[in-house]
């Protein structure tokens, strides 16, 4: 009987010692009562509310910046996990190595597509405009995984655990490319248009060498 308490314990502190280092360098980027850390753009502010702990986007075109203490909300080489959920014909994106704008679509950085059966052809996973997706991996009402990983020239990116993109970016870019390029800078999330609901929960970073 001892030795079967003794294991049964083993077990659970090996459990317990499995999950600290699974979640070793992990920060929640959301509280999910309140948008601490994060900062709405002046065009739509309604369109981001937060309901029964998800934050919920349904309006005008808007854009939700982090703007936290995590690394000063300046990720270069980082891992970015969240949950997202859209309703049928919905638009969104997630935005990384950007930066805080009043208004219009983010000009610095990358976007990553929020999109099941929206008109858009470019789906879910898509690296928007340079690496895209066409068909569908996630459903509509039902929530899916993102994981997301920039370190250096690379961005992989995850959908359920698939790779959807693994996207090496050309070491010379056309003078066109503007500022969407990698470099550093703060992650966002999108809100489209009036006709789109999504919703965004579990939201963790890691900050890498």
């Amino acid at each position: 009987m001892k030795k079967a308490i003794l294991s049964f314990c083993l077990l659970i502190v090996c459990q317990v010692n499995f999950a600290q280092k699974k979640g070793k360098g992990w920060v929640s980027l959301f509280d999910g009562k309140s948008f601490a850390g994060w900062r709405v753009n002046e065009e739509n502010p309604s369109t981001f509310s937060i309901e029964n702990g998800l934050i919920k986007v349904s309006g005008d075109r808007t854009h939700l910046f982090y703007d936290g203490k995590v690394a000063n909300h300046n990720f270069k080489n980082f891992e970015l996990k969240l949950k997202a959920k859209t309703l049928p014909n919905s638009n969104s994106g997630i935005f990384f190595h950007t930066t805080y704008q009043a208004t219009g679509w983010p000009d610095k950085g990358y976007e990553v597509q929020v999109n099941q059966t929206h008109e858009d052809w470019r789906k879910t996973g898509s690296l928007y405009s340079f690496s895209d997706v066409k068909e569908n991996l996630a459903k509509d009402n039902e929530w899916y995984s993102y994981h997301i990983i920039v370190k250096g020239k690379r961005v992989l990116i995850k959908v359920n655990d698939k790779v959807a993109v693994d996207y090496t970016e050309p070491d010379t870019l056309p003078a066109d490319r503007g500022e969407r390029r990698l470099s550093a800078g703060t992650i966002a999330l999108q809100g489209h248009d009036p006709k789109s609901v999504v919703y965004f929960k579990d939201i963790e970073v890691k900050v890498l060498p």
